[in-house]
């Protein structure tokens, strides 16, 4: 069941590509991206974790109710210290998820369907990792982690995510519609073209 299940959404990095604006706090529709990403977690009935960075109030206030949060003193690391924190937090939970889902914030086409496919997919097969791809088959997020990798996220370090985890383990493959899986927007150009295609209602 998805409340057995723990998001962690890694929103602790520096938008360093946006030339001086928080790609995060950009608004599709009415609504800052993150907040929109957090909801659409939510709504699967998981639990969900943000990691933010000090450095960006903004992010904080802007949450919906319902997500827990994690400050990431160590975020200029990069990706890891978000995923060492999301894996202590649900080391340290009653009773301990299952498993742990990581939604980047920045991929505007997930919805909450998506993330909805790739539990599903988890629940067939619980003790594997499950990668959602776009349609073509391109690797891409969400990634769902099980419960007894947790402890080997203490060791990832820098920018590069769980890629060490990844290759030395058997993945399971989800594909999601179009590149809902792998268009990310993290620089203003990305931003335009992605607007010029979904314009706001």
């Amino acid at each position: 069941m998805n409340e057995q299940i723990l998001i962690l959404i890694p929103a602790a990095g520096r938008s360093s590509r946006m030339g001086g604006t928080d790609k995060l706090m950009e608004r599709v529709g009415d609504t800052p991206l993150l907040a929109r990403q957090v909801a659409r977690a939510l709504a699967t009935g998981a639990q969900v974790l943000v990691t933010l960075n000090s450095d960006f109030p903004a992010r904080a206030t802007a949450l919906p109710p319902g997500a827990a949060t994690a400050l990431i003193p160590d975020a200029a690391e990069g990706l890891a210290a978000s995923l060492r924190a999301g894996a202590r937090h649900a080391r340290a939970m009653t009773p301990r998820p299952t498993a742990l889902m990581v939604l980047l914030p920045d991929l505007p086409d997930l919805t909450t369907d998506d993330l909805d496919t790739l539990l599903t997919a988890h629940a067939k097969a619980p003790d594997h990792i499950h990668q959602a791809t776009a349609a073509d088959g391109t690797p891409g997020h969400p990634v769902i982690f099980p419960a007894h990798l947790f402890a080997e996220f203490a060791g990832l370090t820098g920018d590069q995510g769980a890629k060490p985890l990844m290759q030395c383990a058997k993945i399971h493959h989800t594909a999601l519609p179009g590149t809902h899986a792998t268009r990310d927007l993290d620089t203003p150009e990305a931003w335009a073209a992605w607007r010029a295609e979904n314009p706001a209602p």
